[in-house]
Formats: C-alpha cells, structure tokens, sequence
C-alpha cells in the first residue's frame, strides 16, 4: 500500500496543475524585492488617483530614467528611450531594441482611468440652504458604497481666457473632504426594500460641499453664492467655468497594509494601477532590450476605450507606425510579427461569496499573476481569446524565468463577466493575452490585492519585454 500510494503521489506531482500559495515557492531575496516594490507602489497609488495624475507620475519617471519627448522627426537607434503623451491622460513610452523592429515589438498595455464620480457640467447647486455638486458616476460600481465616505477632488478647471487651474482637495489631511449623504436606517424603510442596483440612485450621488450663506446682504441661493465667492477667490474661476471642466471625485483614502501580516494592500484605484505600474516600472526598468519595448498607459477603459486617448482610439497603432517609418520598416508588417500582455486585473476569489466562482478555473490571492485566455460574458462575448500557441508560449516563458502565474476567468458561465483592452490590441494583428493582478471587491472605494502578485506582475513584464 505504502509503495502504491508512493506512486500515486509521484504521479499527481508529474501530472496535476499545481495549486498552491506563493509563498511557499518564493525565494528569500524575491519576497524582499517584493516587499521593496510595494511600498512604492503604495505611494504612486497615493499620488495617482486620476488619469492625468498617473500620467504625470509616468513621466516624471520616465525622465529621471532617460527617457526623452518623442518628435515625428528624430532619428532613432537601438538603445533609444522615449515617451509620448496623448492630451494628458495617457502616454506610450518605447525602448529601441537591438533587432530589426521587423521583428515585431513587445507590447505592455494597461489602463490608468478607475471608477469615480464625475462633476456634471453644471454641478452647483443649492437645496434647502445646503450646497451640492451634481455627479454622473464613471465606470462600473455599486452606488451605494459611493455614500458616507470621505471623497477628494482632482482635475483640471479650464477658464474663459484659456488657463488651466489644477485642482486637488481632499488629500492633505488639513483638507476638507466631500461626502454624498445616505439615509438613516431609522427612516429607511422603504430603501431597503429596493434592490441593490436601486438603494443609491444615479442622481442620488450629490456631493455635499457647504452650508454657509453669503452673509453681506440678503438674496436668494446665499449658500450657493458663498461657495462660487470662494472658488472664485482661491481659483479665479466663475460657474460658467464648470463647463469646460474635468473634476473627478475620488475616494479620500490612503493606500494601507491589510492584515495582521501585511500581506495585502487596500487602496482605491487597483483596477488598473496595480497593473499599469508594473508595466511602467518594468519599461523603466529595461535596460538593452533585444526586441523595441512599447508600453501604453491608456484612458477610458472603464467606460469602453472609446474617444481619442482610450485604445479605440488610433493613438497607439500610430505611435507604432511612426517608429517604425522612422527605422525603416513598414507599420502593418511590425504590427502582425508582435506580441502583447495587455495588462488588466481579475477577480480573486472571495471565500465570503463563493458562488459567483468556479473554483478550477478563478484567480486565488498569492498564487501568482493572473494569465486570462479570454474575457467577455456569457459566450465570450467582446473578447480576443488567445490561441493556443501564443498561451502555450507564455506559459513556457513565465516557468522558464520563476515566475509565480495561475490562471482565472472572471466568474461563472451566464454569471456576468468583463472586458480589458485585449481586443482592441490583438485587432491590430498583434498576439495578445491578458496578464494582471487578481483584486478583491474590484470596483469599490476601496479594493485589495496582494503584494505577491502585483510583484509577480511586474517579474512577467519584466521578462516578457526582456525576451
């Protein structure tokens, strides 16, 4: 029996996928790397909570690491580092290879736009001697988590003579903060008969931003009044200059440990940042590349990737046509001899709700990034799905260099689904998978993940640009 069961046990360990925590395959000098890589993470993840500000935060760190503007007429060569960045919300940076760029190149693509509330263009309001912002939630959430929470602003107020006001309040703790109200339990009776789509309605998410009247003489919206004076005292800017406005409410809270152990990070803005840094960390890092490095960090994914700096746009596949002209080779041609990683969280699983999974084919935390063959709902509806051969060839690449990896879908069959920016990529031509870090409540104010896969994240970009 001894001897049977011996050769069993050598029998599963040869034949079955092995499902285990990553710590127990970590070596000592990745695990501190790992821990180092986290505590930057966690202050970009603190800096960047929008868009722009991420882009921000790419370029300055593009150019502490010798990166330089790309113009249409420099001459490029292997060894070259540069960046573009596209109306401020999303930037591609590139490394020339030492190959032909014929080749092909090797394609990062991560999003850096998360779920948020929006200022409506005509935000201000007064109600019953308080005033609000009116909002029209980004991206995909649950409402009611939106209520009874600190909420920052950031963004960029454009005003009539055409200079730009940068907004950030909220982030200092000297700052006020901003807060959608909720009801009572004591008085919602009625709410809580509603579904939870239906507990916060969409027009329900009004950002409470003062209460004082305007106290110099006696008119109708004083409250209303008094806050415009006080913008208009510390910006220049009058109501009119809401319109041509971007202002992002976002949640007020710093990126922290999670646990007794400090093995995971809470923080807003995971999906996608927990990938998109990785990425951007993993170009920055890359010193020789054999084969032309590109990363983009593109906007909109949370609403589709549709407009001039989301991935429907033709921003990227021009970028690359550029380069390419510019060394001699034909666009269309590096495109179809490329890969892709494009770069996106899934859903860890949650052993509180486990009947949205399927617990041989999701996403566990620390064991590993996340390879996900395909997205889209029900029947694969809006995905890519990468062949065989190009899973097959990542597979190899991420056990040839020691990378921790698992593979996940995004919940059950008919149970809902997502997308990433995959197929917008692989419709270039280009072979493409999604590769990211699996998050816990995805969406919300405030998601997790852990350290161990956003490190392993980026050791798989690292090598695959690498190779």
């Amino acid at each position: 029996m001894e001897k049977e069961n011996k050769k069993s046990n050598a029998l599963k360990e040869k034949l079955f996928i092995k499902r285990e925590n990553g710590y127990s395959r970590i070596s000592s000098e990745d695990e501190k790397a790992c821990m180092a890589f986290s505590e930057d993470y966690k202050n970009l993840l603190n800096k960047a909570k929008t868009e722009r500000e991420a882009v921000e935060e790419a370029v300055e760190l593009l150019k502490a690491n010798g990166f330089i503007e790309y113009k249409r007429d420099m001459k490029l060569s292997a060894g070259d580092r540069i960046y573009r960045i596209n109306r401020g919300k999303s930037v591609i940076m590139s490394i020339i290879g030492t190959a032909p760029i014929e080749e092909g190149i090797r394609l990062c693509a991560a999003h850096i736009d998360s779920p948020r509330l929006d200022l409506k263009q005509n935000p201000l309001y007064e109600d019953h001697e308080l005033a609000l912002f009116k909002t029209h939630y980004y991206g995909g959430i649950k409402k009611y988590q939106w209520t009874a929470i600190p909420l920052a602003l950031h963004g960029v107020i454009i005003k009539a003579d055409g200079t730009t006001v940068t907004v950030s309040i909220g982030e200092d703790e000297n700052d006020p903060v901003f807060y959608v109200t909720d009801l009572l339990p004591h008085l919602a009776t009625e709410q809580m008969t509603r579904t939870g789509a239906k507990l916060i309605k969409g027009e329900d998410l009004n950002l409470l931003i003062g209460s004082v009247p305007f106290r110099e003489d006696e008119c109708s919206e004083a409250v209303k009044l008094n806050i415009l004076n006080i913008l208009y005292e510390k910006y220049g800017i009058t109501e009119a200059d809401f319109i041509s406005s971007e202002l992002e409410a976002v949640p007020a809270f710093k990126a922290r440990d999670i646990g007794f152990d400090r093995s995971l990070i809470g923080g807003y803005g995971h999906d996608d940042r927990c990938c998109s840094y990785p990425a951007l960390r993993a170009a920055v890092d890359c010193k020789a590349p054999v084969h032309t490095v590109v990363t983009v960090l593109t906007d909109k994914e949370e609403t589709g990737s549709d407009g001039n700096t989301g991935l429907c746009s033709s921003y990227l596949e021009f970028f690359i046509y550029d380069i390419a002209a510019n060394l001699g080779a034909n666009g269309r041609h590096v495109l179809s001899a490329s890969e892709c990683l494009s770069a996106d969280v899934n859903a860890a699983f949650d052993p509180t709700f486990p009947e949205v999974a399927e617990k041989n084919n999701c996403a566990f935390i620390n064991r590993g990034v996340c390879i996900t063959k395909y997205t889209g709902a029900r029947g694969k509806s809006g995905t890519s799905d990468a062949s065989a051969e190009y899973t097959g060839r990542i597979r190899r690449l991420m056990d040839s260099k020691d990378v921790i990896w698992q593979t996940g879908e995004l919940g059950k069959v008919d149970m809902g689904g997502g997308g990433t920016v995959a197929a917008y990529i692989a419709n270039l031509d280009v072979d493409t998978i999604d590769m990211g870090v699996p998050v816990l409540a995805m969406h919300a104010p405030y998601e997790a993940i852990s350290k161990l896969d956003l490190y392993m994240a980026y050791k798989a970009f690292s090598v695959f640009i690498a190779d």
